[in-house]
């Protein structure tokens, strides 16, 4: 259970401070970047397996990299669920997701 409330804390500082440097992503404070965090890692856990399942042929060919495209389509999921968060553009939403997975990723590795 610590395990879970850590990466939800680690994935909530990733996404806030990507909101934060890149000026077309609005978010509307660190408790809604929390909500984020919750809502992006149950999409990812419920439905990111079935969208790697179902592209792992694109997965396989481009080494892994299809795998950002399958992060942000979550990412463009949980924009439209929660209303105090917003990307204002789709090649926004691949390069926040690309962000958010390296920075969720380097987090964790020094935490």
């Amino acid at each position: 259970m610590m395990h879970i409330i850590w990466s939800i804390a680690l994935l909530s500082v990733a996404i806030f401070a990507v909101a934060r440097f890149l000026p077309q992503i609005h978010i509307k404070s660190f408790g809604t970047a929390i909500i984020v965090a919750i809502v992006y890692g149950a999409l990812s856990f419920f439905f990111g397996w079935l969208l790697m399942f179902l592209t792992l042929p694109a997965v396989i060919i481009t080494f892994g990299l299809f795998k950002f495209v399958i992060n942000a389509f979550l990412l463009w999921l949980t924009d439209r669920l929660i209303d105090d968060f917003e990307i204002e553009t789709i090649g926004m939403t691949l390069v926040a997701a690309f962000l958010i997975t390296i920075l969720d990723s380097l987090l964790h590795w020094l935490f």
